[in-house]
């Protein structure tokens, strides 16, 4: 008999995995996406990651920035937490920022309050909030010179309304308060643009809710939109504390001084951070001092962040609002 020819059994074959190799030149398909976002990327690493980098190497050397650099270790760090300028700064700054800081924030929420309720020409009122933030500072400060004068426009209407002149320019609170205004002059639009976005998306209902409860405007905009808008103020609230602490065109144009010590205005009360950084580094040549004192102002712009996070964020409970209105309207829900 003719031997059978047996076919082998599924269990006594055995399966050799099967190994998906990646074409060739898959990579070469995605260059051309590569390539086209490359420009970003390099000049990111050649003006901002180089630079960034290359300051905090600065900051351990002594520099004029011609000569050889001197590896000096902390000492600059040590010479700056013991330079009285420094601190006179730091507190001028701090000053500056909370005197602009706060009513700008709270002027802004209120205007896009008014801006959420207007209906006519309310895209010229926006185009008008938002022409100060894309105005020259330089050009503008030159004006609030003339305004903050002792004969200027400010303490003309002033005097027309039975209140003695400031002195603006020359006083310690007077100084630090035309500081303020011209921040709050330019940053006031753009927050309340940014307040506004955050209104248009909020729902509704929520406000017809509140209004058939009773709710007036006030309360309106304290128990209905502030609770909603806690994310859109957290940025808000980060954001000018990192452009408050970085205060730099209105000091240096509106005191401006060949002579270091009478920079900032009388008394130096005019006096930032980063206007005696710049003075460090570009009148007296001190990079490497000035390295350090660019690194100490982002550690401070950092805690002041992460504190300023922590007040407006609060628990992270839920706060959107019952609209418990029923004590003080006489309606109940």
């Amino acid at each position: 008999m003719a031997a059978v020819a047996q076919t082998p059994s599924a269990a006594d074959v055995t399966e050799e995995p099967v190994r998906v190799r990646a074409p060739r030149g898959r990579w070469r398909r995605h260059l051309p996406s590569y390539a086209a976002i490359s420009p970003y990327y390099v000049l990111f690493a050649v003006f901002g990651a180089f630079p960034v980098g290359f300051s905090l190497y600065l900051s351990f050397q002594d520099w004029d920035g011609i000569g050889d650099m001197k590896f000096v270790g902390f000492r600059q760090y040590y010479w700056l937490l013991h330079d009285s300028v420094f601190w006179h700064a730091l507190l001028n700054t701090f000053e500056i920022w909370f005197l602009s800081t706060v009513p700008m924030l709270f002027l802004a929420l209120v205007l896009a309050f008014l801006l959420h309720s207007q209906t006519r020409f309310s895209a010229a009122w926006r185009v008008a909030y938002f022409i100060p933030n894309v105005t020259s500072m330089v050009a503008m400060t030159i004006v609030f010179g003339s305004v903050f004068a002792q004969a200027g426009l400010a303490n003309s209407l002033l005097k027309a309304v039975g209140v003695d002149g400031v002195s603006w320019l020359t006083s310690a609170l007077g100084i630090k308060s035309a500081i303020a205004l011209m921040i709050i002059w330019r940053w006031v639009g753009y927050n309340a643009l940014i307040f506004l976005a955050g209104l248009q998306a909020i729902p509704t209902e929520l406000f017809e809710a509140a209004r058939v409860d009773g709710a007036n405007s006030r309360q309106l905009l304290f128990r209905v939109i502030v609770p909603q808008l806690r994310p859109v103020i957290l940025f808000a609230v980060i954001t000018s504390t990192i452009n408050g602490l970085q205060i730099f065109t209105e000091p240096q144009v509106l005191f401006y001084s060949d002579d270091p010590g009478t920079a900032g205005g009388p008394g130096q009360e005019g006096m930032t951070i980063v206007l005696y950084l710049w003075q460090k580094s570009f009148n007296d040549l001190q990079f490497g001092y000035g390295a350090a004192m660019g690194w100490l102002l982002f550690a401070v712009i950092a805690l002041f962040a992460i504190i300023n996070w922590r007040l407006v964020s609060g628990s992270g409970r839920d706060d959107r609002p019952g609209i418990p209105l029923g004590k003080e309207t006489g309606r109940g829900r």
